[in-house]
């Protein structure tokens, strides 16, 4: 066995688990360390709102008001679907700094790095969500659904962004630099997040830009999340929404495990 490698410690799922809870740790923890983020984490739900609903509101809807309460679950989307690609671009660049290479030499298992890096990313997306629900409620919007609509929207949400995160770790494994990753996954991503009902509704697309938002995961995903939001009957949006994550899942992540392994073997 050459100089410095580790075999593959034997670890059960729990102790896998653990590994990667501890490192999620580590990944949130560079919120007090780095305060930059943590300005940005809270900055970036108030600037969508200021562009989309103050700048854009009077112009779609007529009145910003009305185009809050069919905007505001649709931005929600919208921010932690974009913010998504940090995964990728982070895991890039740790890979290209050797960090992964030094977790190779501890007695963890080799996919708690990749798990705990998704799961940090998580919680800092759900602090987003929750400065949202702040300047939702500043600006005067009141979800019917109430607070059990407002957990199960956030939960449809964060189930979507943990989907994707795959995706782009798998890129931010392929790709060989940075900036790579985010051209790359700019294509992919913003025909995703635009091509939706996150901001207008479909009926109002041109023909085949209709057809590809109605199936769009991103489309399912905001459709959900309004429908719990205003307290309407929500089982085949939820239903849609959590399929195509489940989907994206089962093709992703074994596909980005797969990589990672060659990738530090």
């Amino acid at each position: 066995m050459p100089y410095g490698d580790t075999p593959e410690p034997r670890q059960g799922v729990r102790a896998a688990l653990e590994q990667s809870l501890t490192l999620a740790r580590r990944s949130v923890g560079r919120l007090r360390t780095v305060p930059e983020e943590t300005v940005g984490f809270v900055l970036q739900p108030l600037i969508y709102v200021s562009l989309f609903v103050f700048v854009m509101g009077a112009a779609v809807a007529g009145d910003w008001r009305t185009y809050r309460d069919f905007a505001l679950p649709g931005i929600a989307v919208q921010m932690v679907v974009l913010s998504t690609l940090g995964t990728g671009l982070a895991l890039n660049t740790d890979m290209e700094k050797g960090l992964f290479d030094r977790f190779r030499t501890l007695p963890i298992s080799r996919t708690a790095p990749l798990l705990g890096a998704v799961l940090g990313d998580l919680v800092r997306y759900a602090l987003s969500l929750a400065v949202m629900v702040a300047v939702g409620a500043a600006i005067g919007f009141r979800p019917g659904g109430g607070l059990r609509g407002m957990a199960a929207a956030g939960a449809v949400i964060l189930v979507f962004a943990f989907s994707l995160c795959w995706i782009w770790t798998l890129l931010g494994l392929k790709a060989r630099t940075p900036a790579g990753v985010q051209t790359l996954a700019t294509v992919f991503l913003f025909p995703l997040a635009f091509g939706s009902s996150v901001l207008v509704g479909t009926h109002d697309m041109p023909g085949w830009v209709r057809v590809w938002a109605e199936v769009n995961p991103v489309t399912w995903t905001t459709d959900a999340v309004r429908a719990l939001l205003s307290g309407a009957p929500a089982g085949r949006e939820v239903a849609g929404a959590l399929g195509w994550s489940a989907a994206i899942l089962a093709v992703f992540l074994p596909l980005a495990a797969r990589a990672y392994h060659r990738r530090v073997r």
